[in-house]
């Protein structure tokens, strides 16, 4: 079976404002390496599936964005959603078009901003769990091994008595998935060992995901099958805006995901974050002997710790007897947060959203 690849590129980003704007979101934004969110994803998974397997399904005001970071890919492999719709009709619209140029593909979707530091590990995960879709009508995901406690993501009970090994990876049946917990719960989650974190990465074969939209949402495989016959595999943006403004908005974990049987997991652990806040790039940096991270052209952090400095504008940064703080300084904009208060930033661009000048 031929191998695709889906990278689901159309969010926009908000807890990383100031550099994170609706022009040019989270995604296109190099915040490890040289290389952009994007392009790192790429990267990966071109290891495995040739550039004309990968399909990149974004905004369609970021097709340009995409073009420009990523030439290598055919342009009729970017495909532009009218709308924001949620997960499953993304993953609808690039089932219908795999299928229509191969029907018996394997296909995996992923996120196209997280950050994965051991790329041959999340490669061999990815054989198994390509394995485990060719050869059974199932539904795979990646689970994430628990380092901690954690509440800001969703978590996977699998059957730890139940696997079957395909390459060098373990896959486990899935009894059901958990959202974002309290504390407490996610102490448990941790202590049983039972719960992966929810990566959002998802594998299966054409045919199988498209009986689980038939099964689990009808009136959306109805309508993807409608909009995008005749296409070759190859859409208008006259099909895509039909299909985005009649269909529903919803994940395609509560859609498809959580009702689904034949699910499973494959766990592992490869230096995966999904980037979720400017304390979680905070986390990521090497740091000095003050915790401090730099990543400012002139600073001066006087008596300051454990925080983060971003600037690329030549200005002088300078930081006084502080503790565990963000400051980030774009051309029109400073960011100063608390890092454990990062996740708020978002709170930040829907106070602006009235004055689409500042928000852009």
């Amino acid at each position: 079976m031929k191998q695709y690849a889906v990278i689901m590129a159309g969010g926009v980003g908000t807890r990383f404002w100031p550099q994170s704007r609706e022009a040019f979101p989270k995604q296109f934004l190099t915040l490890f390496g040289n290389r952009s969110l994007i392009q790192q994803t790429v990267d990966r998974i071109s290891k495995r599936v040739p550039l004309e397997n990968i399909l990149i399904i974004t905004n369609q005001k970021y097709i340009g964005l995409v073009n420009q970071q990523l030439p290598e890919i055919p342009l009729e492999n970017i495909l532009g959603e009218p709308i924001a719709k949620n997960t499953a009709p993304c993953v609808a619209l690039a089932a219908e078009v795999i299928h229509q140029r191969d029907g018996n593909a394997v296909m995996a979707v992923l996120p196209a901003d997280h950050i994965i530091f051991d790329e041959n590990t999340f490669l061999n995960i990815m054989d198994s769990a390509f394995l485990k879709a060719q050869e059974q009508d199932a539904i795979v995901t990646v689970g994430i091994q628990p380092s901690h406690p954690e509440t800001g993501y969703g978590y996977i009970h699998f059957n730890g008595n139940s696997k079957s090994t395909y390459g060098k990876h373990d896959v486990h049946a899935v009894h059901g998935f958990k959202e974002k917990p309290d504390l407490e719960k996610a102490k448990y989650f941790l202590e049983t060992g039972e719960y992966l974190w929810n990566s959002g990465m998802f594998i299966w074969s054409v045919p199988t995901i498209r009986t689980a939209y038939q099964t689990y949402l009808p009136d959306m495989f109805s309508l993807a099958e409608t909009s995008f016959a005749g296409s070759n595999g190859t859409v208008t943006v006259q099909q895509l805006t039909s299909f985005f403004n009649s269909c529903a908005s919803i994940s395609v974990d509560y859609g498809i995901m959580e009702k689904a049987k034949d699910v499973f997991v494959v766990p592992g652990s490869f230096g995966w974050n999904d980037v979720g806040s400017w304390s979680a790039v905070y986390d990521l940096q090497d740091k000095d002997e003050n915790g401090n991270v730099k990543a400012a052209d002139i600073h001066s952090l006087v008596n300051t710790k454990n925080s983060y400095v971003s600037s690329k504008s030549g200005k002088i940064i300078a930081l006084v007897g502080v503790n565990n703080l963000a400051v980030i300084e774009t051309d029109d904009a400073i960011l100063v947060c608390n890092l454990d208060a990062s996740q708020d930033v978002k709170k930040v661009v829907e106070s602006l959203k009235d004055d689409k000048a500042k928000f852009k």
